[in-house]
């Protein structure tokens, strides 16, 4: 830092009043006390390392104003808030916030340093990340120990910036860096097309004997044409180097800006002073073919939908909200709960509420995978981001903005790209380590050729600085995580956490719970037994008849089955007993067996085998006998086996009855189960399958399945899980069907096969390459093209993982039988 600039913003300081400060025995300039001010509370707080490791200086600190503060104050109201803020649980089921920022005044990689370390030592602040690529910054905090303008006032006290994070504008800035990304490739392309056009005289000019003007005319101009390539083109290559090196963090781009800029500076000075040879083509085609790998996986990155703006193209931008008689269009962000709203056929639900009129179809592939419709009908849950099928509807909104279902994906999408897995480190340390000895063997590689006395040397240095770039290996891991992740959301599986899909490679048992994860979770109408001379239907509708009246878990089984043409009139409520009611004047009575025949005299009613028995009967005539139970899921035998094809062992562990627990692990063919298991019973029996040495994926979907559920390697939520369950899930099933448990597995297994597929071409081209090049066998312009072409096959076999696989969905069984009894079954 010059003596007349700032120790801490570089900015000019005035010469007649000068603010100074001892740092490390030197007396250091100041431009304002705003500067010296924010130089000793980072030095106060044991952060002086910024200083050392920033390769930009920031913006000089504004003092802030009483308004300043008042505007920072309004972050702290609810309604301000909503947008932006949502409620999570911590790990010690404390309540605690978390905000989406937009960070500002960001100069370089040293600032993020500053702002997590700095946030991370506030009263209350459990996290806060910040993601240089965006810009972007997840802030978790306790609101009960501080507040968050509170904190927002801590970023603006050190020069920075912080704002709610809006997705438009956020998918504005990644449109403008594609944008600039595409210009740098067509300025690359252009200037490597026209250098090799003016390579080719210089070429033959050694030959046939071109005049030297000529040939020095050509270099000039190939001078010209390859410049704005190195400073426009390549810039982010040098920029992300120099930051590297600052942070002494060695990574590709450290031998990418060295190759560029050694080519370039070499052959400025052959073209000013003299010399035999130039390397303008070279320099524009490791350019062009680098940049051209970077702006395909940026492209796939896109595509998968892992942008910060994917929240804003998934909702609708306006809706139709209905005031009395009268409908108004309003932005959807000004929806509150409890307003109603109407979505026309065609359209996108903007939030998620409760349909309150209307009958159609709604698609909800956006946030389940499920690309069929479903049938929706008043009372019926709609989610933002979901299709009305084929009529009007209205809702009543619950959640909006972050609230919504769909916003909850995105957020732990967001999370699961910014962790990085143990295989994704594994490969930055390679590449790190890779880096660092490449550093050293392309120097002492052209220094034996130029004691050996070749005119070459430098070409044969260059040549090993290039194409042992380890561009692929940096990106064999990413690429494929990112798309194996995007598929498996798809198909309705969604990852929320980094090491799930990693995890998934090694899972050899399968652990299930019972009710609601194998089974549907609610009572079903399993066999219908009929007594009397009246059909199947016309039971059913009798049944429905008198259920109509109840609100009772059983009545919601039958209410669907009532019929006009049957009417049921004086029904009358009999607590934990049953219903009875009029029909054509006889009395007509269902419930349990007991109060059945306590009302009608039948003796001896038959109950079923399995499951749970209601009676209907008319009079002294018994009619019919309904057997209710939990059925199974419909995929669920088809997933058991082809989960036991794959190798796995599966397993049922549940709390229920052992006699029920073992008729439906005998359906399934399971290779174990345990009934009445309390959760200490559960986690003990994880316990014992971890010290045989299984790994272990547990499924479940209730509060009593949290303890084995976190004790296991991975485990996974049902999407109808309670809300805590799925918070501490590794993953969560969004449509609830099994069958995206095998597919989850299959991804994972290819994804590995994949990475391992990435990782030993990457390794294997780099150390087929390097002889090669050392060996004076390949030429600087070659050895950019392999080097690139090397990027380009890493990133075109793991986009095959987003294509993801084809799924045989499996047919709903029908889940009612019918029987004929012999007349003298009751007397």
């Amino acid at each position: 830092m010059a003596a007349d600039r700032c120790y801490h913003c570089g900015e000019p300081v005035a010469a007649n009043r000068p603010l100074t400060l001892e740092v490390e025995g030197t007396e250091k300039p100041f431009c304002c006390a705003g500067c010296r001010a924010v130089f000793e509370l980072i030095r106060d707080e044991g952060l002086a390392g910024f200083y050392r490791h920033r390769t930009a200086t920031p913006a000089t600190p504004r003092k802030l104003t009483e308004r300043d503060r008042e505007r920072l104050a309004v972050f702290d109201h609810p309604a301000v808030q909503a947008d932006f803020v949502g409620a999570i649980t911590g790990d010690d089921q404390t309540p605690l916030r978390e905000a989406q920022l937009l960070i500002e005044g960001l100069s370089c990689a040293a600032c993020i340093w500053l702002l997590e370390h700095h946030l991370a030592r506030q009263p209350g602040v459990r996290q806060f990340t910040i993601n240089h690529s965006t810009q972007r910054a997840r802030l978790v905090w306790n609101p009960a120990d501080t507040s968050l303008s509170t904190l927002l006032l801590t970023i603006h006290e050190l020069g920075y910036g912080a704002r709610p994070y809006q997705p438009d504008r956020a998918e504005a800035l990644l449109q403008r860096e594609k944008r600039s990304a595409l210009i740098r490739l067509c300025v690359a392309g252009a200037g490597t097309m026209q250098s090799m056009m003016l390579a080719v005289p210089l070429y033959f000019g050694l030959i046939s004997g071109v005049s030297d003007e000529m040939q020095q005319f050509f270099r000039w101009v190939s001078l010209l044409v390859a410049t704005p390539v190195v400073f426009y083109s390549a810039r982010p290559f040098f920029r992300n180097a120099r930051r590297d090196l600052r942070a002494r963090h060695l990574t590709m781009d450290v031998p990418v800006a060295l190759a560029i800029g050694l080519a370039y500076a070499a052959s400025a000075w052959v073209t000013a002073m003299g010399g035999e040879e130039v390397y303008f083509e070279s320099v524009c085609m490791f350019t062009f073919f680098l940049s051209l790998g970077r702006y395909i996986e940026m492209q796939a990155r896109y595509r998968a939908g892992l942008s910060g703006g994917s929240l804003n193209n998934l909702t609708p931008a306006i809706a139709t909200r209905r005031r009395g008689d009268t409908l108004e269009t309003v932005p959807v962000h000004a929806l509150r709960p409890g307003d109603m709203v109407e979505v026309k056929p065609g359209d996108v639900i903007p939030a998620d509420g409760v349909m309150t009129s209307g009958h159609s179809t709604v698609n909800e592939a956006a946030l389940t995978g499920e690309y069929l419709p479903e049938e929706r009908g008043p009372g019926s849950p709609v989610h933002a981001g979901a299709i009305n099928g084929e009529n009007p509807i209205t809702l009543r909104v619950e959640r909006t903005g972050r609230q919504t279902r769909l916003s909850s994906i995105l957020r732990i999408l967001d999370r699961v790209q910014s962790e990085k897995p143990p295989v994704g480190q594994f490969a930055d340390r390679l590449a790190g380590r890779f880096v660092s000895r490449i550093l050293v063997i392309a120097p002492l590689v052209g220094l034996g050729w130029w004691l050996a006395g070749s005119d070459r040397a430098f070409d044969i240095a260059l040549a090993v600085l290039v194409v042992t770039c380890p561009c692929a290996l940096s990106l064999a891991t990413p690429t494929a995580l990112t798309m194996a992740t995007v598929s498996l959301r798809r198909a309705g599986f969604l990852p929320t956490r980094g090491h799930t899909l990693e995890a998934l490679n090694r899972i050899d048992t399968v652990v299930f719970d019972k009710t609601g994860t194998l089974t549907e979770g609610r009572l079903a109408l399993v066999e219908t037994y009929l007594f009397g001379d009246l059909d199947e239907h016309t039971c059913l509708a009798l049944a429905g008849g008198l259920e109509q009246y109840s609100e009772h878990p059983i009545a919601a089984v039958f209410k669907g089955y009532a019929a006009g043409d049957y009417p049921v009139t004086g029904v009358t409520n009999h607590l934990s007993g049953g219903l009875g009611g009029l029909y054509r004047s006889e009395a007509l009575v269902i419930g349990h067996a007991a109060f059945v025949a306590e009302r009608t005299g039948i003796d001896r009613l038959p109950e079923p085998s399995n499951g749970l028995g209601i009676f209907l009967a008319l009079g002294h005539r018994l009619l019919a006998r309904f057997t209710l139970d939990d059925r199974l899921r419909a995929d669920a035998a088809t997933t058991l086996q082809q989960l036991q094809a794959l190798g796995l062992q599966t397993v049922l562990l549940s709390g229920d009855r052992s006699r029920h627990v073992e008729r439906i692990a005998g359906e399934l063919s399971l290779d174990q189960y345990r009934g009445q298991a309390s959760p200490e019973d559960k986690l003990a029996f994880l316990r014992t399958l971890e010290e045989q040495g299984h790994h272990v994926m547990v499924v479940g979907d209730g509060l009593n399945d949290l303890p084995v559920m976190a004790g296991a390697e991975v485990s996974v939520a049902m999407g109808n899980a309670a809300d805590l369950t799925r918070l501490k899930a590794d993953a969560v099933l969004l449509n609830g069907q099994l069958q995206r448990l095998v597919s989850a597995l299959r991804t994972a297994r290819r994804m590995r096969r994949i990475i391992r597929q990435n990782m030993g071409w990457a390794v294997a081209y780099n150390l087929c390459a390097l002889p090669l090049a050392a060996a004076g066998l390949v030429p600087p312009w070659l050895a950019a093209l392999g080097m690139s072409l090397s990027s380009l096959v890493v990133v075109i076999n793991a986009v095959r993982l987003g294509r993801g696989e084809t799924v045989v969905e499996p047919t709903p069984a029908t889940g009612r039988l019918e029987h004929r009894a012999q007349p003298d079954t009751v007397s």
